[in-house]
């Protein structure tokens, strides 16, 4: 989404506020709004209006734009995507493994463990050379294997970084009990194991989101701007929020060089 001056009566509505003094629903500015948008002004030399209005929208309503690439999707916050994609069952799904007590197979140092979802056997990063290949092999052979695709056993397994989820299997090699049954979430984008809900979406937002301000949002194409959020972002721009937030400007000396630049610029 972008929008151009054609869109927008630009020189009319300067005119209006700077020079006839229209009266229209009072836009106030706090303190700490001015303060935001004299440092966004002093930093973004020679701030354009649209640019200005636009920070300040999102200053006002504590906005948090994120983009979700995998959908080319631009979203108003993190909170929302997470929201649709748990109704859609799309982020996590409740799923069960099996901790085995096998010695020495995890550690304090291990970061990343392999899981045979039959046994609860385990296979650390640091505890073998290489575990990947080690669970492939096991599962390829796992007695308690009994899934087969083609005749052969399939070669399913878990993988976790979460650090919950392998501190259970530290704990647990310290034993000597048969393997117990334990609830898990797996993200629907890594299939990776997470102890809880919590840590899958904490996970989808630090690696599958990208934060982007409302100015980034408004200036880019690539991306389609879902449809609340598109709502939301052309009521700001109705031409009379946007006359009435310069009128606004206009009160403070520390602003009026601003609007008069704006005025001499769309003349």
């Amino acid at each position: 989404m972008s929008c151009d001056k054609s869109t927008v009566p630009w020189v009319i509505i300067l005119n209006l506020v700077f020079r006839i003094g229209v009266s229209m629903t009072k836009v106030v500015i706090t303190e700490e709004q001015k303060k935001v948008l004299e440092q966004f002004l002093d930093e973004n030399r020679p701030a354009e209006l649209l640019n200005t209005y636009l920070y300040f929208i999102e200053n006002k309503f504590n906005l948090q734009p994120v983009i979700f690439p995998k959908e080319k999707m631009i979203y108003q916050s993190a909170d929302e995507v997470v929201r649709r994609l748990e109704k859609e069952n799309k982020l996590w799904h409740e799923t069960e493994i099996k901790i085995g007590f096998i010695h020495s197979s995890v550690n304090e140092e291990t970061k990343k463990i392999y899981i045979c979802p039959f046994t609860g056997k385990v296979f650390g990063d640091n505890t073998h050379p290489n575990p990947q290949d080690a669970i492939y092999d096991w599962v390829s052979k796992c007695p308690e294997n009994t899934e087969r695709i083609g005749g052969l056993r399939v070669k399913r397994f878990f993988v976790s970084e979460d650090p919950e989820v392998i501190q259970s299997y530290i704990e647990k090699t310290r034993s000597k009990k048969e393997p117990i049954k334990k609830v898990v979430y797996s993200s629907v984008l890594s299939g990776k194991l997470f102890n809880s809900k919590e840590a899958v979406i904490q996970d989808f937002k630090r690696n599958y989101l990208k934060n982007v301000s409302l100015v980034e949002v408004q200036n880019q194409n690539k991306f389609t701007i879902e449809d609340h959020f598109l709502a939301f972002i052309r009521k700001q721009l109705e031409e009379e929020k946007i006359t009435t937030f310069i009128e606004a400007l206009a009160e403070f000396d520390e602003f009026l060089p601003y609007v008069e630049r704006w005025v001499e610029t769309e003349d």
